[in-house]
């Protein structure tokens, strides 16, 4: 937020910017959920739903899984919500009593940490490395927990910065610890969808107990229109429900309508799909020409991360000079990693062909050779 709101004072001075730090893709909603939603606030009020979403929409959600992993999932434990960001925060309350400790992955998105905390709820950090790919060891958790107990583990796969993908074997070895410890495994499934040759496996896959979280956000590209869904265990709707309901009310209407719609619209979001595996190869190919390491194949999701150790040692800095004299943003690896971070910056490549191709022709011209 902190490059963001440079970017944006850069601008209003009247210097461009090489949006390369925005998390969302560069496309629009779906056309057929665009249409929908049009037709739904020409037909009448647009009122409160169920608390756990419209049952056309979960019963679609439901539908979704079998078609794309072939699991059956009761449409009963999906739970649609107010995008991924009140799906966590409703998964949290209902799994986790105050003061107990959820194992979270770093680098990581930052909000499951500030999420877990204005909880009271303890993240414990489990540092990744790339050498493993930036994936949690049964290991690391089993330490942990040996260090003192934990209720949870949260993994996300692909994972936002690295865009690195869990192989099946280590999502179920994970999973196989989680249930010899008895604790809760969340994943945070939201880039499902955007994987690049590396295979994509629910968690339901090798545990139907486990936690699911995902979104409207990034594949179908409906970031700002806030809907997302939770597929948990029967034990857990009754009290995810107690709690949306006086929470958030419902999920907003319009954006179930859109969400619904948007299934119907793979055409059009293969197509943007192509656009940002075309961006993907370009980075991969010249982020390590220029001197960039630890550059890994960019499993999914729209994220380079890598390491910027050949030009600095503090990736704030180095983003702060970066915009300043470039006029190219991107995140610090700080947002990700409080221990390690100041060494990585993380570039999203959802934007147009033509802003990866600026961005690295400014980066020729202003690294170090």
């Amino acid at each position: 937020m902190d490059v963001m709101r440079a970017a944006a004072s850069r601008l209003a001075s009247g210097h461009d910017v090489v949006h390369m730090e925005v998390g969302e893709p560069g496309t629009p909603a779906p056309q057929a959920a665009i249409a929908a939603a049009e037709r739904a606030l020409r037909a009448g009020p647009i009122g409160y739903t169920q608390a756990l979403g419209m049952d056309a929409l979960r019963q679609r959600i439901a539908r979704h899984y079998r078609d794309r992993h072939g699991i059956d999932v009761d449409p009963g434990r999906v739970i649609v919500t107010q995008g991924s960001s009140a799906a966590f925060i409703l998964a949290f309350l209902a799994a986790f009593n105050p003061g107990e400790r959820l194992a979270v992955p770093i680098p990581g998105y930052p909000a499951y940490r500030h999420t877990t905390t204005a909880l009271d709820i303890e993240p414990v950090i489990i540092e990744t490395k790339a050498a493993e790919r930036w994936a949690p060891t049964p290991s690391a958790v089993r330490a942990a927990h040996q260090e003192k107990p934990l209720a949870g583990l949260l993994v996300a796969s692909p994972n936002n910065p690295t865009g690195t993908v869990i192989s099946p074997d280590d999502l179920t070895a994970l999973a196989g610890c989680c249930r010899d410890l008895g604790i809760w495994l969340i994943s945070d499934e939201i880039y499902h969808g955007l994987t690049y040759g590396a295979p994509e496996t629910t968690a339901l896959a090798v545990d139907d107990d486990a936690i699911i979280v995902n979104s409207f956000s990034k594949y179908w590209c409906m970031t700002g229109w806030r809907v997302g869904w939770l597929v948990v265990p029967e034990r857990l709707v009754r009290p995810i429900e107690c709690l949306a309901q006086n929470l958030f009310i419902s999920p907003p209407l319009l954006s179930q309508v859109a969400a619904l719609a948007a299934f119907e619209a793979d055409e059009e979001l293969e197509g943007y799909k192509r656009a940002y595996a075309r961006n993907r190869a370009i980075l991969m190919s010249e982020l390590p020409a220029l001197g960039f390491r630890e550059v890994l194949p960019m499993d999914g999701a729209f994220y380079a991360y890598c390491s910027i150790e050949p030009f600095s040692n503090d990736s704030k800095a180095f983003a702060a000079k970066l915009l300043a004299e470039t006029g190219i943003a991107a995140t610090p690896g700080l947002d990700f990693d409080p221990a390690h971070g100041h060494r990585y910056i993380r570039f999203s490549y959802a934007g147009p062909e033509a802003t990866i191709v600026e961005c690295l022709r400014r980066l020729k011209g202003w690294l170090p050779r």
